[in-house]
């Protein structure tokens, strides 16, 4: 009878368990979106600190959900004006930077500086070419020049109209082919 009793109560305990484990959420809206899985790791990873949850920034993805992502990843959104400040005081952080002035577009990355007498033109341009390197997507092109000349034609870049327009094009190609002509690093 004992057994019986105990066999009894396990049975019961794991129908219990068996419907506990399958209940069902009956609080969603009809019209809500479907649930994000990047979004239920988000949550679920969150660090208990809020103030050190805003000093970092962190994303995890599995492959699956990459391959289902890479139309839109190729299209991603670049704040160009940060990415440009951002290789600007990276290369200026380097003994013998003067000044940067530094052009970000939709394909190139322009940078121009002025360096002391004392530092190596290769060093210089690959110090800059590299720092472009580390910060930006591999898909643009970077041009480096330390011709201090061409900060100003950078920055007369920047200020005209950046919608495709026949003169824009050609005085990007101008000062990148006046780029060309410097040292653009070791290979």
């Amino acid at each position: 009878m004992m057994h019986s009793k105990n066999f009894l109560i396990a049975f019961l305990m794991f129908i219990f368990s068996l419907a506990a484990c399958g209940q069902i959420d009956n609080t969603a809206e009809p019209n809500d979106e479907p649930l994000d899985p990047t979004r239920e790791q988000r949550q679920q990873q969150t660090p208990a600190d809020e103030e050190l949850e805003n000093d970092l920034g962190y994303v995890r993805y599995t492959e699956d959900q990459m391959d289902n992502d890479r139309e839109r990843n190729r299209t991603m959104e670049i704040d160009r004006n940060e990415m440009a400040n951002m290789i600007t005081r990276n290369i200026l952080r380097n003994d013998g930077f003067e000044e940067v002035a530094t052009l970000v577009t939709d394909e190139e990355v322009l940078i121009a500086y002025q360096k002391d007498e004392s530092k190596d033109e290769d060093s210089a341009a690959d110090i800059a070419k590299k720092t472009a390197m580390s910060i930006m997507p591999a898909f643009f092109e970077i041009y480096v020049s330390d011709n201090h000349l061409l900060i100003e034609d950078i920055h007369s870049l920047h200020n005209s109209s950046t919608t495709p327009n026949h003169d824009y094009d050609n005085t990007t190609d101008r000062i990148i082919n006046e780029m060309e002509k410097s040292s653009q690093g070791n290979n």
